[in-house]
């Protein structure tokens, strides 16, 4: 494999790397808002095991890409391009979890690992999992 190959392998992985956190703070942004209808610091802080003050700084990053608007003591919302975001990653790591299954790994493992792979699959990727799937 050529270098300038293989660096561009490291690059989308990297690329992916940074991208994989604000994927995981608008899925779970979702999730808790389906679920409990309001959307606090500290329970996201609780989710992913960080302090609030990690969570707030994280939401700031999140405001500034239009993802999330947020108020003093009202709680943090998706906007609609957050909310795209969110189906999507939702959708991509459902069809990564089943295929897992699919191919005969645990419930449990499948659940962990989607949980990595989900976010460094490309659109190619993903629709061959669910050709693979029907």
């Amino acid at each position: 494999m050529s270098n300038s190959k293989q660096s561009s392998y490291f690059t989308k992985v990297k690329e992916d790397h940074q991208a994989e956190l604000v994927e995981d703070y608008v899925e779970e942004i979702a999730d808790l808002y389906a679920t409990y209808g309001e959307v606090r610091s500290a329970d996201l802080a609780k989710r992913f095991g960080v302090s609030a003050a990690a969570v707030s700084k994280y939401i700031a990053r999140l405001k500034l890409q239009g993802l999330v608007e947020s108020a003093p003591y009202r709680g943090i919302f998706l906007t609609e391009q957050g909310k795209a975001l969110a189906t999507k990653v939702a959708e991509r790591h459902d069809v990564v979890f089943r295929t897992l299954v699919k191919l005969g790994v645990p419930e449990a493992n499948a659940r962990a690992d989607a949980e990595g792979i989900e976010h460094h699959c490309s659109e190619e990727t993903v629709a061959a999992m669910k050709q693979f799937l029907s």
